[in-house]
Parts: structure tokens; C-alpha cells; sequence
């Protein structure tokens, strides 16, 4: 419940203040485990990511925002789970492979950082989502967070890492690179 109050709250502000336009949001399964990859912009990324998917999104959160009361109770009602700064524990980890073996969605920034896109992604988003069965849908953000310009999230179509199962360091980081080319793509094709 507290979740789609918050997706009403959040369409209202985006649209209200960023214009927001959402593409290819029937691209998202409508079951089953799903991992959203997006690259990654500002700190609003989440609920703006999330606003317009018609499933609720659980994302990877700050262990530090976990410590303040009455926040920790509020983004776990909102499907955040904890994870520690300076590199994801083995427990976040089995966490997330556990959420989308329950057929959940999750979203993540494989960039690992704001504004990164042109670097390596991390190994760590390939690896869940191999690991728990679940569809990646590249995400892009197009445009700034500039009051009243248009925000547009682009949905991608659902990649097929099957052919890097074997689980290798090597085919990781060919699925890791197949997911940020997606990314790249979806920037560019939106952004003209």
C-alpha cells in the first residue's frame, strides 16, 4: 500500500516538475524475476525509475540510511535492502539473488557510480542476474534534472544472457559489457 502511494506521489512530482515521458515500459515482463540496469545520473534515479513500472522495484540502498529510524522503517516498506559502501557483501548479495528467485524486480546501477557510463560496468549486476535466473532490461535516463525540461526514461527490450551462463570472469564481463552497450544504445538512439 505504501508502496503504490509512494509511485502516485512520485509520477505527480516527475511529471509536475521534469515532465517525465516514459518509452518501452511494456518491455518489463509482467512476472518473473527481473533486473533493471540503468545508468545512473543523480539521487533521484530511483524513484524516477521506479514511477512508471507497473511492479514494485526493490533497490540496493546506502547500510547508513538503515541507521536513522524513521528512514530505515520508510525505504524498507519501499523495498530498499541494505548495502555496505566500498563494494556489495556476500550477504547483499545472496539478498538480491533471493528477491529475484522470488520472481521480484530490482534495479541497478552496474556503473557503480554517477556519471560513469563511459568506464567498465561492475561484474556484480551480470552475476545476479545469471545467478537467479532473471531478465535484464536495459534502462536509459535521457536529459538533466532541470526544472521543467523533459526527463525521458527508455525501457530497452529484454537481453538474452544465456550465452554467458558458464559463470566465468571472462563471459561476466562479456555480459556486463553487453548490458552497458545496451545502455549506450538506448542513450544515443534517445538522445537526438
Amino acid at each position: 500500500m505504501l508502496y503504490r502511494i509512494g509511485r502516485v506521489v512520485c509520477d505527480v512530482f516527475f511529471t509536475t516538475f521534469f515532465r517525465l515521458h516514459a518509452v518501452g515500459v511494456d518491455n518489463i515482463p509482467k512476472s518473473g524475476p527481473v533486473m533493471l540496469c540503468s545508468n545512473h545520473i543523480s539521487n533521484l534515479d530511483p524513484p524516477l525509475l521506479g514511477t512508471r513500472v507497473p511492479r514494485q522495484v526493490h533497490f540496493m540502498a546506502k547500510a547508513e540510511l538503515f541507521h536513522v529510524p524513521i528512514l530505515s522503517a520508510l525505504i524498507r516498506n519501499l523495498g530498499a535492502f541494505p548495502v555496505k559502501r566500498g563494494g556489495v557483501s556476500k550477504e547483499s548479495i545472496r539478498g538480491a539473488i533471493n528477491l529475484l528467485k522470488e520472481g521480484k524486480v530490482m534495479c541497478v546501477f552496474p556503473e557503480g557510480t554517477r556519471n560513469n557510463l563511459s568506464a567498465v560496468g561492475k561484474k556484480g549486476a551480470a552475476s545476479i542476474a545469471l545467478k537467479a535466473g532473471a531478465v535484464v532490461v536495459p534502462i536509459a535516463i535521457v536529459g538533466k534534472y532541470r526544472l521543467f525540461r523533459r526527463m525521458t526514461v527508455v525501457y530497452g527490450k529484454p537481453l538474452d544472457l544465456s550465452e554467458y551462463d558458464s559463470g566465468s570472469s571472462e563471459q561476466l564481463e562479456l555480459a556486463t559489457e553487453r548490458i552497458m552497450s545496451a545502455i549506450r544504445e538506448l542513450l544515443e538512439t534517445h538522445s537526438k
